[in-house]
């Protein structure tokens, strides 16, 4: 499956299940609606960081993997419903990256 593919089928399933509810046509001049309904996603991606810090916290590594799995579906999802084509975004960073300094300058 391609990343595009991933984007496309987790956003439909996440849509089929009711999770863009808040996010409908009516709230799109509403700028502060609209922040929200996207931050409100971005923190289920970071409690699925967070699970999956638990897991590995846990030693349970069949859970820190599937947790790891929720977050690159969540982020899939997201993308789907802002339209953001995340492949071409991944390889635009991926470029910028292999210039950057080693650690990005930084102790870690």
């Amino acid at each position: 499956m391609s990343i595009n593919e991933l984007v496309q089928k987790a956003h439909e399933n996440a849509v089929n299940h009711g999770f863009w509810e808040d996010f409908k046509e009516e709230i799109a001049d509403n700028k502060d609606l609209v922040n929200n309904a996207i931050g409100n996603r971005l923190m289920l991606i970071v409690s699925e960081v967070a699970e999956a810090q638990d897991g590995l916290r846990k030693n349970d590594i069949d859970n820190f993997k599937e947790e790891l799995a929720d977050i690159a579906i969540r982020l899939g999802d997201l993308c789907g419903g802002l339209d953001i084509d995340l492949e071409e975004e991944i390889k635009k960073k991926m470029e910028i990256n292999k210039s950057r300094e080693y650690k990005h300058g930084k102790a870690f």
